[in-house]
């Protein structure tokens, strides 16, 4: 070949491989940023001030799509009711300005669109709520965002986040529902994990026998010298860690144990090592959130954790480290997330506590705190599999009603009788006490899974009070949730 149409063959080369470049970056521009109704996919919509909420958006979208979902961001004001109705899922991540305001490029939004009534019972949504505690009308516009949707039929993904400025504890709260959306994995951290070695201290089996999965009372030690402090509905991120056999298995027949949820959703580990396998042979693993079951001056840190495994046997991830594989009086790598949402009230009012499965550790936390306090009246509403093998924490409830701390307990074992009992059902049973529970000033704390029981409690709670009552409620912080 002559030089001179060598040197033609290279100049095409190199055209072609840009072209095919250019056409990369358009098709993944198109697709985060593809017009609302665009076909199946999440809308990412944003209302920002100084750009912190849109940057925001960007990065959820970034995961998303990484994760294999179809998504895309949208400046909020570009939204009208005709679009909004026709989305299936949407995130919303929103800030607050001023004295409670929306942002000035929202403010024809909540005119036009919060102004009217718009049909979306087929939508569900996550919201991400940006303020700051410093002023009165905290997360203002992003409450007044979720109650709009809420009356509209759109159902909720999972409560609220709040985000007390750029709190990083709530954004991977965010980044942990994230990966639930986009198929129950855990999407990487945007921040570097700070954990600290704590030490498992014990591990007990609590549930024997039980036709379900085996539940774990685990108590952690602080490091020497470490300052440990948490409140009853703080979060313990755990980050697990991979035996070498375990690695080993997972490379070799690609499917190795399952990194999973809190509520046991489970992804193969080969997924993940094939990800995010670092040159020596580490894995940098995301976070598990677990409720925390006890309080600083129990002296440890309690869980309780359900031991998951996925359909070929193998234990998820972070149960199977937590469960089976971290040694007792071995390190595990923890730090404490914030949960205000889930914080107890600050005064004496009655309690009604409603969970299922290992949402008791959230409500045993809150039981110790009344109990700290000699304060009575609490209504404990619970379910579980069977009451000869899954009464959970039986002994104490019963000391707490002897003392008078627990006032009232009502337990559900949905497989014990020739028709299963739910949650749910006990408090439609006990409706007319639930209201005068409330009339009276009682809050209302759930806590536990997400699909199944909190929405049956959220239904029979909304049957028995009505919805402007539960709406308020939520108002007031007297009806709490930390579900999952």
């Amino acid at each position: 070949m002559d030089p001179w149409s060598a040197r033609h063959l290279w100049a095409g080369l190199i055209l072609a491989i840009y072209a095919l470049f250019c056409a990369v970056i358009f098709r993944r521009h198109a697709r985060r940023n593809r017009p609302v109704g665009a076909g199946e996919g999440i809308l990412v919509a944003y209302a920002t001030q100084t750009g912190f909420a849109e940057s925001l958006a960007r990065h959820t979208v970034t995961g998303l799509v990484a994760a294999g979902q179809a998504a895309w961001a949208e400046a909020i004001d570009r939204l009208d009711a005709t679009r909004l109705s026709g989305l299936t899922r949407a995130l919303f991540i929103v800030s607050t300005t001023g004295e409670g305001d929306a942002p000035d490029h929202a403010a024809g939004f909540v005119r036009r669109v919060m102004g009217a009534t718009t049909p979306l019972s087929t939508l569900q949504y996550g919201l991400l709520a940006l303020g700051d505690r410093d002023y009165a009308q905290f997360c203002a516009f992003g409450h007044a965002l979720d109650g709009w949707l809420r009356r509209q039929g759109a159902v909720p993904l999972f409560d609220m986040v709040e985000v007390d400025n750029g709190d990083a504890g709530a954004l991977r709260h965010w980044q942990h529902h994230l990966g639930q959306i986009a198929g129950h994995v855990h999407l990487p951290d945007w921040t570097t994990p700070d954990y600290q070695e704590w030490v498992l201290a014990e591990r007990h089996h609590l549930n024997p026998g039980s036709p379900g999965a085996s539940i774990f009372h685990l108590r952690l030690t602080p490091p020497p010298q470490a300052i440990v402090d948490w409140q009853a509905g703080d979060i313990a991120e755990v980050g697990p860690c991979n035996p070498p056999d375990m690695i080993a298995a997972a490379l070799a027949d690609g499917g190795g144990d399952r990194a999973e949820t809190r509520h046991g959703r489970t992804r193969p580990l080969a997924h993940w090592l094939a990800e995010t396998i670092l040159p020596e042979g580490r894995e940098p693993l995301p976070h598990r959130e677990y409720s925390i079951a006890s309080l600083p001056s129990d002296g440890t840190l309690d869980l309780v954790v359900r031991r998951m495994a996925g359909p070929d046997g193998r234990l998820g991830l972070g149960s199977g480290w937590l469960t089976r594989h971290a040694p007792v009086g071995g390190p595990v790598r923890l730090r404490l997330r914030r949960n205000p949402g889930f914080h107890p009230p600050t005064d004496d009012r009655r309690l009604i506590l409603v969970g299922n499965g290992t949402g008791i550790a959230g409500l045993r936390a809150h039981l110790k705190v009344r109990a700290r306090a000699g304060l009575g009246g609490n209504w404990l509403l619970f379910g579980e599999r069977t009451a000869a093998h899954d009464s959970l924490f039986d002994d104490e409830l019963a000391a707490w009603q002897a003392s008078g701390i627990l006032t009232r307990l009502d337990r559900a074992f949905s497989r014990d009788g020739a028709r299963p009992v739910y949650v749910q059902q006990l408090l439609a049973a006990a409706g007319d006490t639930v209201m005068e529970w409330v009339q009276d000033g009682a809050a209302i704390y759930v806590c536990g899974s997400l699909e199944g029981m909190a929405a049956g409690v959220h239904a029979a709670l909304t049957d028995i009070l009505g919805q402007d009552t539960l709406e308020e409620l939520a108002v007031q912080r007297r009806y709490r949730r930390d579900v999952y």
